[in-house]
């Protein structure tokens, strides 16, 4: 067999690590979250690594500097690279005694990166005929392949090959360089060419053969915009290739010989394990097993086959002494699954019946203290009293020691927290799901546990009935109530035992813990707090809907030429296609003419008036049953509030999204929505503070793209939209400004030609000819969609700044409209994405910020699009601005520090719409 040398890619190693784990300290207050983390990827490479074919020779390859040669080739190459975050740079050292704590070579050279030095090994290797295995998923780097030569991403655990070079990038390994050079980067900072993106360059590369043969046949190209650059951008060009180059003839620091594989020395690992106080890896040291890859330090529970669920075998508690029990040995246990049944689903009102707990699968109880007949004459059953109970599980539940497990626990924090009990430390189900597996499956109870469990959980119609036979739970039969309320604790447990596990593994976890997790309590404080709304204004505002409702029904008949049902599909489009005989008519597999929102949009943009009376007919009375009926309904009796309901899983990028009622739906700039906020006051005394992140998903993409024109506009100040309009349209008018917006979002959004031709009323080649105009104009946002969608269709799911996965197993669809569609949402997600990333976490600091400031009594009402609301006591006003705009400008940092600013403006009235 030949020496086998196995090349590591320490930084990708390092910010791996880093990024997928939470923030961690040691014994001594250092952070060492990268630290644990490469050292558990490093001893599974090491020691576990297939033995029958795995390395004889190891050597880990890292960066030593910032400044290299071609540094002095380009002075601003990597020049646009943020410095590594505060918290990883004191672990570089420790990382480095990591290493040589396994006994292998840690290999640095000032001048080089680590691609050239490895891409030297890797030469010197082959010639003696060794094999090579480079441990990396940089692409730089896959222009080393060859025979006898592959790279291994074990992340994806995949090993990459020539056939994966040529069906990512189209071409050959040796030739991968000179589409880089044509490509560009803007990670690294290589200019590249303006305007060619991987295919493109790929292109060019297959017909021409390299990057001085393009630029050779460039004068006798047919006339184009790329021909221009390529002649202009000649010198960029040939630069590009050069810094592309890796060097493979650096002297070797470490003779080959002397990397060889010799295993793990116990003594130097162990202190250095025992120095940063990592316990569970010292656990495997000493039980001579591997750790599991990427774990966090916490024992996390071992995922095992659980048996199916007995509902036989769960307790009904109704005396104090096993009640007792089950505290003391949830609390001897460190972590208990918790489950709430009230009365209702509204947590700002409904009363509790009883608490479910699980310690173990199918170890599970209930505790009523609610049940029992409506009238004081009913039969009660044998229960504790509820004050008994709440007495009991308030020092469980409030204990630091013991973590709570709970399924969308916003619901029973706000129920427990009514009851005077905070409910901490916790984890919720709902939520891990959602970070794991967004776009793949739902996430409530009942289909986590068919896909996780292979069980069918109980449904809740089956124990309190339907229709007018219904029930309430506090009716049901402590038998059934036990069956179904304890089960949802055990499922709870269960999937929990699944998911933990996986956060880290699958690099949820800094999302998890970052974002999502502790933004639960904050939305159940919202919740419970709900916002005043004016019930006598929102009358006022039915019936003058009411009155233009009628107005425009008789407009509408009077064109129609006689009356019919104007919200019947059916009727409509017989009125508009066979009665008035507007053209273009299409009908559905049942027969009926489509009458949806597009194609009446289609017919208003053809001049048909009624077309639009329609639309605004419909509008009006969505807003008038939604909002202005639906909303004097909604107040709570108790506390005069309206108090909507968030979900932390309702939208697919991570946004929040609400219900009862749906806060985003409320047009944002028509009269009409103004009218409704206006109906959205502050209690006497406080006035409402509106605080809007302005035009954020530009400047997201300004910074993930890396476009600088647009981020040194953002820095400037200037009016992002007038300077696209100047840079397509030549000048600013109102219609080249209103254009130029429409692109600038559309874009985003992964639009077709067809889509923008129809929002600016243009051919589908003048759409064309504005979108090839803005790639031109800015080619990071061209590189960003090409790059992301080849990353998407690599990998399954896209990613935010904060890690958080979305899932699009559409990508590959037979369907085009399907593909088209997860296209364009694979486009958007990571800047969306990311934007709801930022809005949550600047809600999660407010509390505290707040509070240091000295601000209790500021309340922090809705979150709506990128906005938050806020209720301020009057006197608090000009203190609590700066705050509020404060927290949220900088709520990315210190995770991830962005090249633009996030504005934020605030506005204050006497209602919501006053406030904008």
């Amino acid at each position: 067999m030949p020496n086998h040398l196995y090349l590591v890619d320490g930084s990708g190693y390092i910010f791996r690590a880093y990024h997928r784990l939470p923030p961690l300290t040691n014994q001594h207050g250092e952070p060492v979250g990268a630290v644990y983390g490469y050292t558990t990827m490093l001893w599974k490479l090491a020691d576990e690594l297939n033995k029958a074919d795995g390395p004889t020779h190891m050597a880990v390859i890292l960066d030593k500097s910032s400044h290299t040669f071609r540094n002095d080739m380009y002075d601003q190459y990597k020049a646009h690279r943020p410095p590594p975050p505060e918290d990883l740079v004191p672990q570089f050292p420790m990382i480095r005694d990591a290493t040589r704590a396994f006994s292998l070579p840690c290999i640095e050279e000032a001048g080089w990166e680590a691609d050239d030095l490895i891409a030297s090994y890797a030469k010197a290797a082959l010639a003696q005929g060794w094999e090579v295995t480079i441990v990396s998923s940089d692409k730089d780097l896959m222009q080393l392949i060859v025979p006898g030569l592959d790279m291994l991403d074990t992340m994806n655990n995949r090993r990459m090959d020539a056939e994966h070079v040529q069906e990512k990038f189209g071409v050959t390994p040796d030739k991968l360089g000179e589409v880089l050079a044509l490509m560009g980067d803007s990670v690294d900072n290589v200019p590249g060419v303006t305007g060619i993106g991987p295919k493109r360059a790929a292109d060019l590369i297959n017909e021409y053969g390299d990057v001085e043969s393009v630029l050779a046949a460039a004068p006798d190209m047919k006339k184009s915009k790329m021909r221009e650059n390529l002649i202009e951008q000649a010198e960029m060009a040939r630069l590009s290739r050069r810094l592309v180059e890796l060097a493979r003839d650096v002297p070797l620091p470490e003779p080959l010989d002397d990397l060889i594989l010799k295993g793990i020395p116990e003594a130097p690992l162990r202190a250095f394990l025992e120095h940063h106080g990592f316990r569970s890896l010292l656990a495997k040291l000493s039980s001579g097993a591997e750790p599991a890859a990427q774990t966090a330090p916490a024992e996390a529970p071992v995922e095992q086959e659980d048996p199916p669920c007995d509902h036989d075998a769960y307790e009904t508690v109704v005396d104090a002494k096993a009640l007792e029990g089950w505290v003391a040995a949830a609390t001897a246990q460190g972590f208990v699954a918790v489950d709430t049944e009230t009365t209702g689903l509204e947590s700002s009102s409904a009363e509790l019946v009883g608490v479910s707990l699980a310690l173990a699968p199918n170890r599970a109880c209930y505790i009523p203290i609610g049940h029992g007949g409506t009238d004081l004459l009913s039969e009660k059953p044998e229960q504790l009293p509820r004050d008994t109970v709440l007495a009991a599980l308030r020092p469980l539940f409030e204990d630091p020691a013991v973590l709570k497990i709970g399924h969308n626990l916003k619901y029973d924090i706000t129920i427990l927290e009514r009851c005077g009990i905070t409910l901490a430390p916790f984890d919720d189900t709902i939520v891990m799901s959602f970070d794991l597996d967004a776009g793949l499956h739902g996430h409530g109870m009942d289909e986590l546990a068919k896909e996780h469990l292979s069980h069918s959980c109980i449904a809740f119609k089956d124990v309190v009935g339907t229709g007018k036979k219904a029930i309430g739970f506090q009716e049901v039969d402590l038998k059934a109530a036990t069956r179904y309320a304890a089960e949802d604790a055990d499922v709870t447990l269960r999937l929990w035992r699944r998911f933990k596990p996986r956060l880290p593994y699958e690099g949820a976890t800094r999302v998890y813990e970052m974002v999502d997790r502790p933004l639960v309590p904050v939305i159940a404080a919202m919740e419970l707090a709900g916002v005043k709304v004016d019930s006598a204004r929102l009358a006022r505002l039915s019936e003058e809907f009411s009155g233009q409702i009628r107005e425009l029904e008789t407009e509408i008949h009077g064109l129609a030429g006689s009356a019919f049902t104007i919200g019947s599909p059916k009727q409509l489009g017989e009125v508009l296609f066979d009665q008035m005989g507007l053209k273009g008519g299409r009908k559905g597999k049942s027969g009926v003419y489509s009458t949806d929102v597009n194609e009446m949009e289609r017919l208003a943009g053809e001049g048909h008036e009624i077309a639009r009376k329609v639309l605004d007919w419909r509008q009006l009375s969505k807003l008038k049953s939604t909002y202005t009926d639906a909303l004097q309904q909604q107040i709570n009796p108790q506390t005069g509030r309206v108090h909507t309901s968030y979900s932390l899983t309702g939208a697919q990028t991570g946004r929040l999204s609400s219900t009862d009622p749906n806060l985003q739906n409320i047009p944002i700039r028509t009269e009409v929505g103004r009218q409704i906020r206006d109906a959205f006051v502050a209690e006497p005394g406080n006035v409402i503070l509106a605080a809007d992140y302005s035009q954020i998903e530009l400047r997201l993409a300004a910074h993930i793209a890396d476009v600088p024109a647009l981020r040194e506009a953002f820095e400037r100040g200037d009016d992002i939209h007038a300077m696209t309009a100047t840079e397509l349209f030549g000048e600013v008018n109102r219609d080249t400004r209103a254009r130029a917006k429409t692109i600038n979002f559309a874009i985003l959004y992964g639009i077709s030609r067809w889509g923008l031709a129809g929002r600016l009323d243009v051919t589908p080649d003048e759409a064309q000819a504005m979108i090839d105009r803005y790639f031109e104009r800015f080619p990071g946002i061209n590189r960003y969609i090409a790059e992301t969608l080849t990353s998407a269709k690599e990998r399954g799911y896209t990613e935010t700044l904060f890690g958080r996965k979305t899932h699009f197993p559409r990508l590959k669809s037979k369907n085009q409209a399907e593909r088209q569609g997860s296209e364009r949402a694979a486009i958007n997600a990571p800047i969306q994405g990311t934007c709801a990333d930022i809005i949550k976490r600047a809600m999660v600091r407010m509390g505290p910020a707040l509070a240091e400031a000295g601000l209790p009594n500021v309340r922090m009402l809705m979150q709506v699009h990128d906005e938050l609301v806020f209720e301020v006591p009057e006197g608090d006003v000009e203190q609590a601005r700066p705050v509020i705009e404060r927290v949220m400008a900088h709520a990315a940092e210190p995770a991830n520090p962005l090249s633009v600013p996030l504005g934020v403006e605030i506005g204050v009235g006497e209602s919501w719409g006053a406030a904008h």
